[in-house]
C-alpha cells in the first residue's frame, strides 16, 4: 500500500494542529518514500526521516525502535501509519518519548488495536488533540482491496480505530 490515509492534506493538518515553531527539529519516524519528510522540509522545519526500508536517499535506513539518535534529539516526532506496522507500537512510543525533549511533541496518526489514550498516557504523553479517522481508514484500506495492492491484507483481523493524537512529552 501506498502513503496513509488522507495523505498529504492529512500530514498539513497534523502540522498545523501541532502549531511547531519554525526552528523546530523533527524527526518521520518510519518515513518510507519520504514524502511527509518532504512537506515537513517544505514547511521549513529541520527534519530527518529513518526507516527500515527507504525508498529514497532522503530517507535514512535504520530501525526507529532503535533510533541511532541522542536522547532529546528532536522537538516533534511525526508518524503515520508506522508504529503498528512495526509490531511493536509501545515499543515506537517509548522511542519517541526518548528522542523528544522536554515538552517535545508527538504527531501520531495509526491502527490501534487497543485503547489508544491508554497507551499514550503510558508512554508518558498528554494528549492535547485526538480525532478518530476510522471512517477514512475503511475507505483507504477498501481502496487498497479494490485495487489488489501489496500489503492490504496483511492487516490482522479485529475491531480496531484509526486515530490521529497530537501529544505532548510530560
Amino acid at each position: 500500500m501506498k502513503s496513509h490515509p488522507g495523505g498529504a492534506a492529512h500530514t498539513r493538518r497534523m502540522l498545523e494542529l501541532a502549531g511547531l515553531p519554525e526552528d523546530a527539529h523533527v524527526l518521520d519516524m518510519g518515513a518510507g518514500a519520504g514524502e511527509a519528510l518532504a512537506i515537513l522540509r517544505e514547511c521549513g522545519f529541520d527534519a530527518r526521516g529513518i526507516d527500515l526500508e527507504p525508498s529514497t536517499e532522503n530517507v535514512e535506513r535504520g530501525d526507529f525502535l532503535h533510533a541511532p539518535f541522542p536522547d532529546g534529539s528532536f522537538d516533534a516526532v511525526l508518524s503515520q501509519c508506522a508504529f503498528f506496522v512495526s509490531g511493536d507500537p509501545r515499543g515506537a512510543l517509548r522511542e519517541a518519548h526518548r528522542l523528544l525533549r522536554p515538552n517535545g511533541m508527538l504527531l501520531l496518526s495509526d491502527v490501534f488495536f487497543e485503547e489508544p489514550e491508554a497507551l499514550l498516557g503510558a508512554a508518558g504523553f498528554r494528549i492535547e488533540h485526538t480525532e478518530d479517522m476510522t471512517p477514512l481508514w475503511r475507505e483507504y484500506i477498501l481502496d487498497a482491496l479494490w485495487r489488489d495492492e501489496d500489503g492490504c491484507c496483511e492487516i490482522p483481523r479485529g475491531k480496531c480505530g484509526y486515530w490521529m493524537f497530537i501529544g505532548r512529552k510530560e
